[in-house]
């Protein structure tokens, strides 16, 4: 069986949250989404658990940090190309996300990255492994 990661992160608002993710083109599991938190699938093996902060509340005694003031986290998920880097980055500024940085370019690796509506900080890249070797 393939190891599944599951990024489990609070939200303010989970049908906000719901609505922008699905913008970019994302889906939500059914199976795995109340009122409480929502199951994005990123991939097959890849998810991003939405939780509302005070049910996120319930996992951890820590405080929650404020995203938008401090960074615990950067997540990054790669594409096949430039271009799809552009364009989900594009779809995530229109569906109330602000850009985080100028786009990183090293010509064998390409990034951008954003922030989403409750300040975490999602970066999209494209890498030419080829060049890496």
């Amino acid at each position: 069986m393939a190891t599944k990661i599951f990024v489990n992160l609070p939200v303010k608002n989970l049908q906000k949250s719901m609505d922008f993710f699905s913008q970019l083109g994302y889906t939500f599991n059914a199976q795995f989404t109340d009122d409480k938190a929502a199951c994005m699938v990123i991939s097959e093996d890849i998810y991003s658990m939405l939780l509302l902060e005070p049910f996120f509340k319930t996992f951890t005694a820590k405080e929650i940090s404020d995203a938008h003031k401090s960074t615990e986290v950067l997540i990054a998920l790669s594409t096949d190309s430039r271009d799809n880097v552009d364009a989900m980055v594009n779809k995530a500024v229109a569906a109330g996300a602000t850009e985080t940085q100028q786009p990183q370019d090293h010509g064998f690796m390409y990034s951008r990255s954003f922030n989403d509506l409750d300040g975490h900080i999602w970066e999209i890249l494209w890498m030419d492994e080829s060049a890496v070797e």
